[in-house]
């Protein structure tokens, strides 16, 4: 049949007046331009074809997997590839009396047609990440970097496959001269090699998720993605800041997962009580102090207990200092301690205290321990803020002074 055609645009050349050679010439341009353009109209046939059926096939698909194919232009670049083959199949007929011409067509359809079949197979690579995504696994080991290599060695290979067709030998050959060069490829990629090694260890000792809220540097967020060379975090303000994958194996960094996945999240923070305002507790005191619900019973009982004490030692208590006595700040930890053992918004089942820290010149610090029930940001420090609220203010009322740098 297309010798037909051919030997028809001939027989108009050559009517029209041309030699047989401009005839021959003129007749098989025209029909490797014929032979371009049906394949470029087969490419858009397919691809209506493929819009009117296998796309609404897929999209009126309940199973969601089969969506990605679509995203992914993996059916659009198998549409791309039969043209490009029947190019191929039907060129050597096309262009018989030319074959250096049609050696030089034939070399470039083959080219392209390793690089459609690259980006076909690169395609379904993607898909089949875009699956595991879709599960909960995916969060706990990420395989991006994993995929990426992939893709690297599949784009690598295609090239030494193009270029050992360029060069007509065999692609063990290609692969024998690159293996002396394996310094220079090794000094070349170090940092992707670097980066593969790191998002490895990464994953097999689940160093990192994504989600996770880490902290490293400039970095204080949660991670959006773990891939080959890079880690990528979006700090609280928004921003983002990228790791190298590498640099988290290699340097230390803050992951806060172990809180989000226990059962609080801690507060951990000192007022510092004025020495000058620590003192003994006198009997009107401590009858002031007894009026206050949350340690009415603490200071009877402990103040009971001192009694009985010093009577047992035969301690002569005309002397304060003899003997035991209460202290406003000893009453004030016992009351903060009663107060936080009293907020439900705290975890009761977490280590909860309150506990008197070194002395410094900013004056003694006391420091409340306790793990808030909600570990959602903005309400965790609300909890936090409401419960200094109350301590800085109930200081007061315990003869206490909070110390302040004048």
């Amino acid at each position: 049949m297309i010798e037909k055609y051919i030997d028809i645009l001939k027989n108009l050349n050559s009517r029209i007046g041309l030699s047989e050679d401009l005839s021959t010439g003129f007749a098989e341009t025209t029909a490797t331009l014929s032979l371009l353009v049906l394949s470029i109209g087969i490419f858009f046939l397919l691809k209506y074809i493929a819009k009117k059926t296998v796309y609404k096939i897929i999209q009126k698909s309940t199973n969601k997997y089969d969506d990605l194919l679509i995203k992914n232009k993996v059916i659009g670049r198998i549409c791309l590839l039969i043209p490009a083959m029947i190019c191929a199949a039907l060129l050597p007929e096309v262009l018989p009396d030319y074959p250096d011409t049609a050696a030089f067509l034939m070399k470039s359809i083959r080219i392209f047609e390793i690089a459609i079949f690259t980006m076909i197979l690169i395609s379904l690579v993607t898909t089949l990440e875009d699956i595991y995504n879709t599960h909960e696994m995916s969060k706990l080991k990420p395989i991006t970097g994993l995929v990426q290599v992939i893709k690297i060695v599949i784009s690598v290979m295609a090239g030494l496959i193009v270029i050992a067709f360029l060069l007509n030998t065999s692609i063990n050959t290609i692969l024998i001269s690159l293996g002396t060069m394996s310094a220079v490829v090794m000094l070349i990629f170090q940092d992707t090699i670097k980066g593969f090694v790191g998002s490895i260890q990464l994953s097999i000792n689940d160093m990192l998720r994504i989600g996770d809220w880490i902290v490293m540097g400039p970095a204080d967020g949660n991670v959006l993605e773990i891939n080959l060379t890079t880690v990528k975090v979006q700090n609280w303000d928004n921003t983002i800041t990228t790791i190298p994958t590498y640099a988290l194996v290699s340097s230390p960094f803050t992951n806060w997962r172990g809180m989000s996945e226990s059962g609080g999240r801690r507060i951990a923070r000192t007022i510092n009580i004025d020495v000058n305002t620590i003192r003994y507790c006198t009997p009107e005191m401590l009858e002031k102090y007894k009026h206050y619900a949350l340690i009415k019973d603490y200071v009877t009982q402990k103040q009971e207990e001192i009694t009985e004490y010093n009577k047992a030692n035969r301690i002569d208590t005309s002397e304060i200092m003899n003997g035991r006595q209460q202290t406003n700040l000893g009453i004030f930890r016992a009351y903060i301690k009663a107060y936080i053992n009293n907020n439900p918004k705290l975890n009761h089942n977490l280590t909860m205290m309150v506990r008197q820290m070194q002395a410094t010149e900013f004056g003694v610090p006391l420091q409340i321990y306790a793990f808030s029930s909600d570990k959602r940001w903005i309400n965790y420090e609300e909890i936090q803020s409401d419960i200094f609220d109350h301590i800085i203010s109930a200081a007061t009322m315990f003869d206490l002074r909070i110390y302040q740098k004048h």
